[in-house]
Formats: structure tokens, sequence, C-alpha cells
């Protein structure tokens, strides 16, 4: 599968984001979709991840509350809606696709990534 993520951009702080990740190949629906960010000098981290339905999600801590993942399988493309945005959540979004049956937070269990879309968010 091949995944194009856009709508990253510059933002002040409270603003918001949506964050959409296109996919091509496999019926999209068969994969669990993820969203990470690595922001500059540190390690990619896990934000948000949806099962193959949209029933399931999980949260990093730090944007629960705040970001929102969703799917639409009928478009093939997943979204990470990100409000009241903060200047730590700066970094550089990659979108991902898993074919394991759940929805992991490490990255070594994504198997396909997307480019990533840059995210600065300003104080």
């Amino acid at each position: 599968v091949q995944l194009q993520a856009s709508g990253g951009g510059l933002v002040q702080a409270g603003g918001s984001l949506r964050l959409s990740c296109a996919a091509s190949g496999r019926p999209f629906s068969s994969y669990i979709m993820g969203w990470f960010r690595q922001a500059p000098g540190k390690e990619r981290e896990f934000v948000a991840g949806i099962n193959w339905d949209g029933g399931t999600t999980y949260y990093e801590d730090s944007v629960k509350g705040r970001f929102t993942i969703s799917r639409d399988n009928a478009k093939n493309t997943v979204y990470l809606q990100m409000n009241s945005l903060k200047p730590e959540d700066t970094a550089v979004y990659y979108c991902a696709a898993s074919t394991r049956g759940y929805v992991g937070t490490q990255s070594i269990r994504y198997d396909y990534w997307g480019q990533g879309t840059e995210v600065t968010v300003s104080s």
C-alpha cells in the first residue's frame, strides 16, 4: 500500500489542523492505521491509532481530548483532527498502516509509512 499524508502547516497555539492520509493499493479496510510524529532531536512517537472499522481508537496521553483519529474506508483515507494545538505538538507527522489485527503503539508494528507532513505550532 502507498500512503500520502497531507494537511500540515503553520498554526498558532490554540488553533486546529486536519491531517489526511490517502491510501492506494490493497483494500484499505484491511489495515490498522496509525499516526506517529517526530519532533526535531526526538524519537518517533505514537499519536493515535484506529482499527479497521473505526470502532476502536487509541491515543497518546498528551493528545487525548484534543486529537481525533477517524477513517473513511470508502475514500481510502484516515484523518487526524488536531484541536487546541500546542507548541509541543510541533513535529513531522506520519501515517502508517499495519497488517496486524490490533492497534499497536510501537512503530515496529506498522508495515507501511507515508512521507510525513510537517506541523508547526507557534506560541
